[in-house]
């Protein structure tokens, strides 16, 4: 008997330029002017324009602020097939992303993100992130909170989550979750790359 075909996989570079203009193309899709999701983020256009053209890289907290300001997942920002299924899609139903298919966007600080969701997933950001010694998702200091609720675990290395009242330090299989409206700030204090998996659960 012949064996079913199997699916190919494409191999996709490294993406850090391509965020700012698909954060553009986002934004134009939903008529929201420059000036207005400037205004919304407390930043100045100018640097709206600076992120959608490559020139400055947003943070981990911009990012979200942007896609939550945009009504946008998180994984909208990450690439072009985030908002469509990962051909093929089986007979059976499933959708397939085999690995180097979905390409990692590096923000700053040297934070990269990749998506792991596998075609759309409505309600539902999954991704991995990895945080090289130093670097962190707000400023120095500045605590975030955006839409949804996280659950995250850390794969490798060691990262911190700052809270209001407390701070917690996670290990390789260390696990957590918390509403994203409780300010917070994550950052890598250790000495090597800090790896997570994330679910954040949007209403």
């Amino acid at each position: 008997m012949s064996q079913p075909p199997l699916a190919e996989a494409t191999a996709v570079e490294p993406d850090s330029a391509g965020v700012g203009a698909r954060i553009r193309d986002l934004r134009q899709a939903r008529g929201i002017s420059a000036r207005a999701l400037a205004k919304s983020l407390g930043i100045s256009p100018s640097a709206v324009s600076q992120i959608e053209r490559g020139v400055m890289q947003p943070s981990v907290s911009r990012l979200i602020a942007i896609t939550d300001a945009l009504g946008v997942p998180l994984v909208a920002a990450f690439d072009a097939a985030s908002d469509r299924p990962i051909e093929p899609v089986g007979p059976s139903g499933f959708t397939l992303q085999r690995a180097g298919q979905s390409p990692d966007i590096v923000l700053d600080s040297g934070v990269s993100f990749r998506r792991l969701t596998p075609g759309t997933s409505p309600g539902v950001d999954y991704f991995e992130s990895i945080y090289p010694p130093g670097a962190s998702a707000h400023g120095a200091d500045g605590l975030f909170h955006h839409e949804g609720y996280e659950v995250g675990t850390v794969v490798a290395g060691e990262l911190t989550i700052d809270f209001e009242a407390e701070r917690v330090i996670l290990r390789s299989g260390d696990a957590i979750s918390y509403p994203c409206s409780v300010p917070h700030r994550l950052h890598n204090t250790g000495e090597a790359d800090a790896v997570a998996h994330w679910l954040i659960v949007h209403a």
